[in-house]
């Protein structure tokens, strides 16, 4: 059989030019997006077929009164009619804006504002966002179905407007793609601008991560993100990936859908693998297997990968018997969730990076241990400053800095081109990064010292505590705002209310937090220890839409709140 060859994106000008190149490189009937609801897959476009309803949207666009540079809002679900209008605001000149689903409605006006946004695509269906409830209704709107549709009778359409979009410039490496605005962990996100050089130039750094051959995945991530779109929709793009979107976030419909595409891969946030690993050690339970579940891991972690897969070849027909890597990134990784999944055989690789800088650092599929997330990739440069260890990127995957503020362009990137992260880190003796934390979380104590709450936290969740934020309440006081053990961070934002518990349930929990709290206070130095800690009323965390926790809302909650006070041994 002969061996395919991939293109190198070096040889891009723009991303119009890698869908040209899919397009033409893959089989008009072989499916590239496809969409999954509740009756199954009710869409599935080729690269081909993405191509032409992209050149559709680009025309429309030009014709609603869109000129170069003009920013395009997009706020939908994830389907392939969204990347197809992505393209086609790439082929038109106009910069695309997406907008997450979870973003309050203040903060989607105010980057409405700052865009400078006229027209805002919008979805469509039962999930898709509301433009009256999130304050965008003074905008001019239209659908992504609209934009993408077969015209009727080439309504709107001239005999030659094919040859018309022949003619339009086309981008280059350092147009401008896109405009996207940071998850907001502080709620005041920023615009990060991203060129086509920096989507490209990750790229490079992604063949090197999962090298090419035929990956099927089901796209978790919103199309927002830049995680999900340098990796899962523009290099799958180029290598020939089968991405399946689905409309509902529940573990079960996940499982489901990898199932039918016999998934071989995952991209997804860290949060994710915990979801995950939760329902299947669920199912474990559901069936009796807990015992023989875990007797097969103890065996299987002294075996080959090929071997581990084979071992558990039941458990993994749960996924579609072919997931064999997951790429992670976003949040800290415990070593024993890693462990857990690579038991199985499914390796897991973690990397870091930020919407700024790129893929800064990765593990690969061949080098990937727990607790690292990995060394840097070229084209991208990495060191850590002098002073206080803080994480510096450079290199053709670095914004050209955010969208009309000079301010917080010139206190991020300086001017020899490096990119302060904000994040403290150091490298281990192979030359893998190792993230410490965030130095903005940098709790400086009356003595001197210094704690990262990521340090305390990690150590939690390595005791069993997934879901905790530490902070400093007093001067040298650090106290731990905890969730139940076992709790998940929830998929879709909670319109619950306060938990409530038996008066029994409440005491054994209670017992549990209390004995974890304990036992980490045991492994830390005596300046790191937690001095008291206090329950999360409600079922989750506020979080950003990759499900990082907003620390600002629960430090406020903090002030006002009576911690209970750690028991001394």
């Amino acid at each position: 059989m002969e061996k395919r060859r991939y293109p190198d994106p070096k040889r891009f000008e723009s991303l119009v030019e890698l869908l040209d190149d899919a397009a033409e490189r893959y089989p008009a009937e072989r499916p590239s997006l496809s969409l999954r609801t509740d009756e199954g897959i009710t869409l599935a476009w080729s690269s081909h077929e993405v191509r032409r309803r992209a050149r559709r949207a680009a025309w429309r666009l030009r014709a609603m009164g869109l000129v170069s540079g003009d920013r395009l809002l997009t706020w939908s679900p994830s389907t392939p009619m969204l990347p197809a209008v992505y393209w086609g605001a790439m082929m038109a000149g106009a910069v695309v804006v997406p907008l997450d689903l979870r973003m309050a409605p203040a903060v989607l006006r105010r980057i409405a504002d700052e865009a400078g946004a006229k027209w805002l695509a919008i979805g469509t269906g039962h999930d898709a966002p509301d433009p009256v409830a999130g304050g965008l209704d003074r905008l001019s709107r239209v659908t992504i179905d609209e934009l993408v549709a077969e015209p009727a009778d080439g309504q709107g359409f001239p005999a030659d407007w094919e040859s018309q979009l022949d003619s339009w410039s086309r981008p280059g490496r350092s147009d401008v793609v896109e405009v996207v605005y940071t998850s907001g962990t502080t709620g005041n996100p920023k615009g990060v601008q991203l060129t086509h050089g920096t989507f490209l130039s990750t790229l490079e750094v992604a063949l090197v991560i999962m090298p090419p051959r035929h990956h099927r995945l089901v796209s978790l991530l919103p199309l927002s993100h830049l995680f999900e779109q340098a990796i899962v929709l523009y290099y799958g793009t180029m290598i020939g990936v089968e991405v399946v979107y689905v409309r509902s976030r529940t573990p079960r419909t996940i499982l489901s859908a990898m199932r039918e595409l016999r998934a071989t891969s995952l991209v997804v946030p860290t949060q994710f693998l915990q979801l995950i690993w939760s329902a299947l050690t669920r199912e474990v339970d559901r069936r009796g297997k807990r015992a023989r579940f875990d007797r097969l891991r103890r065996v299987a972690r002294h075996l080959p990968f090929w071997l581990r897969r084979l071992l558990f070849r039941p458990f993994l027909a749960q996924f579609g018997g072919q997931l064999s890597v997951v790429a992670t990134s976003a949040a800290y990784l415990p070593p024993e969730l890693q462990r857990d999944w690579e038991d199985l055989g499914i390796r897991i690789v973690q990397g870091y990076g930020s919407t700024e800088a790129g893929l800064a650092a990765s593990n690969t599929e061949r080098d990937h241990p727990a607790g690292a997330v990995g060394r840097t990739i070229a084209p991208v440069r990495v060191k850590l400053a002098s002073s206080d260890s803080e994480i510096l990127v450079a290199g053709p995957t670095v914004s050209p800095g955010y969208w009309k503020d000079p301010g917080a362009t010139a206190a991020a990137f300086d001017e020899d081109g490096w990119y302060h992260t904000g994040d403290v880190g150091r490298f281990d003796e192979h030359g893998r990064l190792i993230l410490t934390g965030r130095k903005k979380n940098i709790i400086v104590l009356p003595s001197g010292l210094n704690v990262f709450p990521e340090d305390i936290e990690s150590l939690l969740a390595d005791h069993g505590l997934d879901q905790t934020v530490v902070l400093e309440t007093a001067p040298g006081r650090i106290e731990a705002i905890v969730m139940p053990p076992g709790t998940m961070p929830r998929l879709a934002p909670d319109r619950g209310g306060q938990v409530e518990r038996s008066v029994d349930e409440e005491e054994r929990v209670r017992a549990e937090i209390e004995r974890i709290v304990r036992a980490a206070n045991g492994e830390l130095a005596v300046h790191q220890r937690v001095d008291a800690w206090r329950m999360w009323p409600e079922p989750d965390f506020p979080r950003t839409h990759l499900l990082k926790v907003k620390r600002g809302p629960i430090h406020e909650w903090a002030r006002a709140e009576v911690p209970l006070a750690v028991l001394d041994p």
